[in-house]
């Protein structure tokens, strides 16, 4: 990924804990590194194809003297989100924001706190077999598509298909979506429970009937496990369900565990495993 790069763009803002930083304020150093891709605004000389770091230096110096926070680790993440927001050719940012004036009472160079945020793309797993399946399926992707956090960018086709784990119940809509969103893995699984609750999701039996289910089948490379989020999906290789509507968003995605890609993994399902897809 190509940078732009702008270093300790001097803002004189009211940050900090103590009063007298708040009232009197001081100034801060603002560095950004924004990956974006370059190549567009370079073969064709528009300024319109590119980030405008002019209006990055302008955007910051706003945004850092219009908002006021007690830790600079606090503004750092407030202004990194802020900027992804804002302009939407940047795919991470890695900001530093520096207190030359930081209240200690030794001689010392540079008090600074720098972080990395950027846009991440996520595969989910969506299904549903109760009530206007349909219905739920779509109200789930809408819910993504109006929280500013995510970005759609993909979506199968619903393919129905029969129940799996052995619980006499009704077919399923199944599909899947590709994300990119700013939520890490256990806030955006957070995220996913809330649209499940606003389609009167209820978890009574494991592999029972629901309205919506949402599932983290990958989160680019990550590979984690706790007592609420297990990535990549375990049982996903399993699952022509979940692997056909995902290989027609992503194709070649790797497991990054297995190292095979999706239609890797769907061609062994469908030589091996249970046949639930109907399509």
């Amino acid at each position: 990924m190509d940078e732009i790069i702008i270093r300790d763009l001097q803002v004189y803002a009211h940050h900090g804990v103590y009063q007298q930083e708040t009232e009197k304020g001081q100034n801060f150093l603002v560095s950004a590194v924004l990956e974006t891709d370059t190549r567009a605004a370079g073969m064709t000389d528009d300024l319109g194809l590119s980030t405008n770091y002019g209006v990055v230096c302008r955007f910051l110096n706003a945004y850092f003297t219009e908002h006021t926070f007690k830790l600079i680790e606090t503004a750092a993440e407030r202004t990194a989100e802020a900027l992804l927001l804002q302009f939407p050719r940047v795919r991470a940012v890695t900001l530093e924001i520096k207190k030359p004036e930081a209240p200690i009472p030794f001689p010392f160079g540079m008090v600074s706190v720098k972080i990395r945020r950027g846009w991440r793309r996520a595969y989910i797993a969506c299904g549903s077999n109760i009530g206007d399946k349909r219905a739920h399926l779509d109200s789930a992707v809408a819910a993504l598509r109006d929280d500013e956090q995510c970005r759609v960018i993909r979506v199968s086709d619903w393919i129905e298909t029969t129940p799996y784990g052995g619980v006499v119940q009704a077919n399923y809509l199944n599909g899947a979506l590709a994300i990119d969103t700013l939520y890490p893995p256990e806030v955006l699984l957070s995220r996913l429970q809330e649209i499940e609750r606003a389609e009167a999701r209820e978890r009574k039996e494991r592999w029972g009937p629901r309205t919506l289910d949402l599932d983290i089948l990958l989160y680019e490379d990550v590979v984690m496990e706790d007592e609420k989020l297990t990535i990549p999906h375990r049982d996903m290789k399993n699952r022509d369900f979940v692997l056909e509507p995902l290989a027609q968003i992503a194709p070649y995605e790797k497991h990054p565990i297995l190292g095979k890609c999706i239609l890797e993994l769907m061609e062994e399902v469908v030589q091996n495993g249970e046949k639930h897809a109907l399509s």
